[in-house]
C-alpha cells in the first residue's frame, strides 16, 4: 500500500531522515517508535505532503505522493492526525467533523458521523460545543474522528496518547485496533513504545533518521535492545 525508498529530508543543514526505507501493507497497523528527534513526525509530515523530501520516493498504491499538496493526498485516501491534535477550537465539534467530510467521494456523512460517535460516545454528547471547550482527551478523540470522516484507507497517527491519563490511553489504543479491524490501515508514531508494539503487526525503530531495528510488534517487544532503550529494561 505504502512504499518508501531512500527518503531524505533536511531542515537546513540538519538531516532529519537519511535514506529511509519503509513499507506498510494493506490491513496492517505499523508502529514507528524512537526517541525525540529520531525523525518520526517528519516521516508522517512528508507522507502527508507538509514537508517535501530532498530525495527518495513515497508511493501510495503505486502513485507518487512527492510534490502533491496535502489536500490532494487526503483526497487519495490518507488522513493525518498530527501531534498536538490541531483541531479548529473556534468551531463546534460538528463543524470540525463536517469539514473533513468534504474530501470524500461518497455522500455518507450521517453514516460516518454515527460511526465516529459509536467509537467516541463523548463526541456525540458534545457535537454543539466549541471544540476549544473540550478536555485534552476529548480533543484527541475529535482529532481522530475528524480524520475518520474523510474515509481514509491509510490513517497516520502522530502521538495519539500524548498528555493523556492512562485510562484514556488504553481507550484510544482500543479504538485504534477497532478502526484497523474495520478496514483502515494505520501508521502509528508513538512515544509509548509498549502500547504501540502491543497493537502493531509490524514496527520500525528510528534512530537519528534511520531505521535501526525492524520486525513484528511481538519481536520488538521481546528484543533486548528495544527493551533496554524504550521499555525500561
Amino acid at each position: 500500500m505504502l512504499q518508501i525508498r531512500g527518503l531524505e529530508v533536511s531542515y537546513g543543514a540538519i538531516r532529519a531522515l537519511k535514506g529511509l526505507d519503509l513499507d506498510v501493507h494493506q490491513g496492517e497497523i505499523v508502529a514507528i517508535v524512537g526517541s525525540n528527534g529520531a525523525g518520526k513526525s517528519t516521516l508522517l509530515r512528508t507522507i502527508s505532503g507538509l514537508v517535501r523530501p530532498r530525495t527518495g520516493s513515497v508511493l501510495f498504491e503505486g502513485r507518487s505522493l512527492v510534490g502533491l499538496p496535502p489536500h490532494r493526498i487526503v483526497a487519495l485516501g490518507i488522513s493525518h492526525v498530527p501531534e498536538g491534535r490541531r483541531i479548529f477550537t473556534e468551531l463546534t465539534v460538528w463543524e470540525n467533523l463536517a469539514l473533513a467530510a468534504q474530501f470524500r467521494k461518497t455522500s455518507t456523512f450521517q453514516e460516518d458521523l454515527e460511526t465516529v460517535c459509536r467509537w467516541f460516545p463523548r463526541i456525540r454528547e458534545r457535537l454543539k460545543q466549541n471544540a476549544g471547550t473540550l478536555s485534552g482527551g476529548e480533543q484527541q478523540m475529535l482529532a481522530i474522528g475528524r480524520a475518520i470522516m474523510a474515509r481514509p484507507r491509510l490513517l497516520l497517527l502522530d502521538e495519539p496518547s500524548l498528555g493523556l491519563a492512562p485510562n484514556l490511553v488504553k481507550e484510544i489504543f482500543r479504538i485504534v485496533r477497532e478502526i484497523n479491524q474495520a478496514g483502515t490501515t494505520v501508521l502509528l508514531v508513538e512515544q509509548n513504545a509498549h502500547m504501540a508494539l502491543e497493537v502493531a503487526h509490524r514496527a520500525y525503530v528510528l534512530e537519528t533518521g534511520e531505521v535501526a531495528i525492524a520486525g513484528t510488534g511481538t519481536e520488538l517487544l521481546h528484543d533486548a535492545r528495544v527493551r533496554a532503550a524504550y521499555l525500561g529494561g
